[in-house]
């Protein structure tokens, strides 16, 4: 069985009980199933979940090249010099990362509300960078950002492989190919 899954802001990406905050054990009631892969529990959007660990190795470990799709809120309004940077690779004083797709976009379309909504500053712009990696250090994306000068305020993994978020409401989830995932 494979999972995909829009976890919303806040949600621990495990079962066992956090006191106080949410986990998965509270929105997916399917026994034998873990994450395939970690998303922050600041960041919210698509997580896949199986109960095959053969696919969950091949989902989260990196030599497999699973494209991984992010939606970043920045704060500031990117430079091309920013963005060019993104694509090449960023130092990040442990790593320098792998090239990546790095592309201004519009907000994205039925994007829904955050809980909390982000800081607003009235004086101070934000914009929408699309990242596309290859590669999953912890908080990557954020410190990529950071590193070039505009920090995420929201961070939405949009789509992993051929899986994405669309049509998922956050909290909810549906059961998915895993052929149609890898593109097979």
């Amino acid at each position: 069985m494979l999972v995909a899954f829009n976890k919303p802001f806040g949600v621990i990406c495990k079962f066992s009980p956090e006191p106080g905050k949410p986990t998965l054990a509270d929105f997916l009631d399917i026994p034998h199933i873990y994450p395939a892969g970690r998303l922050d529990t600041d960041s919210e959007g698509l997580l896949l979940l199986t109960d095959d660990g053969a696919l969950q190795a091949r989902i989260a470990e990196p030599r497999h090249k699973l494209a991984k799709v992010y939606w970043a809120q920045v704060e500031g309004l990117p430079t091309d010099e920013a963005i060019a940077t993104l694509r090449n690779g960023v130092d990040l004083g442990d790593f320098t990362t792998q090239p990546a797709g790095a592309r201004l976009i519009d907000e994205p379309a039925g994007l829904w509300p955050r809980d909390p909504p982000i800081r607003y500053r009235a004086k101070i712009p934000t914009a929408w960078i699309e990242l596309t990696l290859r590669e999953g250090k912890n908080r990557q994306v954020r410190r990529m950002t950071a590193r070039v000068g505009f920090p995420t305020l929201r961070l939405v993994r949009a789509g992993i492989g051929n899986a994405n978020v669309d049509s998922i409401a956050p909290g909810t989830w549906r059961e998915i190919n895993a052929a149609m995932l890898f593109g097979e």
